[in-house]
């Protein structure tokens, strides 16, 4: 399971938000192998005012927060924001010095889905990748 928030100054993160989720989800599945249907994205475009930031970094600057089970391997971990670097800045322009990821890890019990605890939940994916 993983849940993403993006953050971004509103009038550049709303022209990209279907192209940005399509290289997030891509990702996702390609390195921690989920499914194609499991993508759940938010979306917080923000004003000038509420989206405060270092001057060296350009209009560009996007926040990704990934919450997801915990049990990925650090290797796996590592692997994921260095493919969303590569490709967000390939396929979007987004320079690396203007995206910052943060990786949360939950344990499964800790997350309530489907009415379940998520430690009881029968997944069609691998969470220790």
């Amino acid at each position: 399971m993983a849940q993403i928030k993006i953050y971004g100054l509103r009038d550049q993160l709303n022209p990209i938000k279907e192209q940005l989720s399509q290289v997030i989800h891509s990702v996702m599945m390609d390195v921690l192998g989920l499914p194609e249907n499991k993508r759940f994205h938010r979306y917080f475009p923000m004003g000038t005012e509420d989206f405060l930031f270092s001057p060296d970094r350009s209009a560009n600057y996007t926040i990704i927060e990934i919450s997801m089970f915990e049990g990925r391997s650090d290797l796996s971990k590592r692997e994921l924001m260095m493919q969303l670097f590569s490709r967000l800045n390939d396929q979007l322009n987004l320079s690396p010095t203007d995206v910052e990821i943060t990786l949360f890890e939950t344990p499964r019990n800790h997350w309530g889905i489907r009415g379940l605890p998520g430690d009881e939940l029968g997944l069609s994916y691998q969470v220790e990748v």
